[in-house]
């Protein structure tokens, strides 16, 4: 097997985080209060998060900020990660394309969720918070965050979505592992839960009803903060240190990507290796493609409305712009439960709406024969959400053959599947199937979503 990995030496790890907001023409709407619909100010988002991420969250000033010693300590441990040239794909897909990925997988944790796990429990513990809370879809959060609150000496408490948590139960034991309470969402221990079970008993969870519980936990919980893994700005900011990275190494490899590509369930992995390479487009000195693949069972991107909607399921959060499919969506039981969210970003869906870059919506079964072939080439079996980045890259390098151009792609490998056999093992029975939601379906749930915009 022939692969040419690229690795920055430990003095070449950036030092500061990117900050795209600083760069945008078009700034991202303002989140609003729910109550008075006003534009949110750092200080109103204090009682819930750390205050330097809420400060982080509004920032649209400061192009580049400093990554604290002590975060960029935690870093050394594994970064950076590999860039890899996967030339057995190439072969198989016999494409004229240039094929690169990096690796997020490598680290301890299995995926790029640490990366933003270990500031925000940081911060956390620089404001004597002493617990902390959140929620998790396949897991990868969860137990990034179980060990970042360890490392940092915080407890922590995660709401796993339920049929997440039923699908893979090993990732929940990482948690307890790392001395976290887990629960599955929706539970009987909240407020929120309770009246998602009462409305609906067989309710699946989705990641709405384990933020709203997370949240619920924290407001009610002495010294106690949120956190989240993706969606919001400052999540996004922390994870550029993957394309910061994917820069240096890039020009290591002597290439410079024409496409840019991550999967995208909130926008987390697919704003760190995207971000750093759009600030070039930006700036008029590149014209890089980027691509978020996303289920084509919860399109936000391609069939969501953009509107003011919560990022939870019980309107506990400020109201944000975004593409969303309603906060009431109840996604179905795909395997890549990472990406069963409702909503965009903020930032995603203002570039999303200037045109700075597009959505796919793949299907299950698709994203599981893509991750297989990538395991058969390159030796790593992906984890499910990983998959869509892989089929969309498997997508580009085809047309690439049709039209005889010779194109760089670059891809973020965001975790692997290790933990994910049961999905493996269910789509090589042939027990998996597509999932497709209907345009009457996401019509319905846009009802639920407040008419701000009109």
């Amino acid at each position: 097997m022939r692969q040419k990995k690229f690795i920055l030496q430990e003095n070449e790890i950036p030092t500061q985080w990117y900050n795209i907001q600083a760069d945008m023409v078009n700034k991202p709407m303002p989140p609003l209060n729910p109550g008075t619909k006003e534009p949110l100010k750092a200080e109103d988002l204090f009682p819930i998060f750390a205050e330097e991420c809420a400060r982080q969250e509004l920032d649209q000033e400061h192009r580049w900020i400093d990554i604290p010693e002590e975060v960029l300590e935690k870093y050394r441990f594994y970064r950076s990660t590999p860039l890899v040239r996967a030339y057995e794909l190439e072969k198989a897909l016999d494409t004229p394309a240039h094929i690169y990925f990096k690796n997020e997988s490598t680290n301890p944790l299995g995926s790029h969720k640490i990366n933003s796990a270990l500031p925000q429990c940081y911060y956390c513990k620089q404001e004597g918070v002493t617990n902390v809370t959140t929620e998790t879809g396949a897991g990868q959060w969860g137990a990034a965050l179980s060990y970042a609150a360890k490392v940092f000496g915080l407890e922590a408490a995660v709401y796993q979505v339920k049929i997440s948590l039923q699908q893979k139960p090993y990732r929940s034991i990482m948690m307890r592992t790392f001395g976290a309470a887990v629960e599955g969402s929706p539970s009987m221990s909240t407020r929120a839960g309770k009246d998602i079970i009462t409305a609906d008993p067989t309710h699946p969870g989705s990641l709405g009803t384990a933020i709203s519980e997370a949240i619920e936990l924290a407001m009610t919980t002495p010294n106690c903060k949120y956190t989240l893994g993706s969606v919001l700005s400052h999540v996004s900011l922390h994870q550029t240190i993957i394309g910061l990275e994917a820069e240096k190494q890039m020009e290591m490899a002597g290439e410079y990507p024409d496409i840019v590509i991550a999967c995208f369930g909130g926008g987390s992995n697919f704003s760190g290796i995207a971000y750093p390479f759009m600030r070039h487009n930006l700036s008029g000195e590149k014209n890089t493609t980027f691509i978020a693949a996303e289920p084509n069972s919860c399109p936000k991107l391609t069939r969501g409305k953009f509107e003011y909607d919560f990022g939870d399921a019980s309107g506990y959060t400020p109201l944000l712009p975004m593409y969303t499919l309603g906060h009431n969506f109840k996604p179905a039981n795909i395997h890549a439960g990472g990406l069963r969210y409702h909503g965009a970003g903020t930032i995603v869906s203002q570039l999303l709406k200037d045109g700075l870059m597009q959505g796919v919506d793949i299907p299950q079964l698709e994203t599981f024969e893509a991750g297989i072939l990538f395991s058969r080439t390159e030796g790593i079996i992906p984890a499910p959400e990983s998959c869509h980045a892989i089929a969309a890259a498997i997508r580009e390098a085809k047309k690439c053959k049709e039209s005889g151009e010779q194109k760089t792609i670059l891809f973020n490998l965001s975790g692997h599947g290790l933990i994910d056999m049961t999905a493996y093992d269910q789509y090589l029975n042939g027990d998996l199937r597509n999932y497709t939601i209907t345009d009457e379906e996401i019509q319905s749930n846009l009802e639920s979503v407040p008419k701000i915009l009109g």
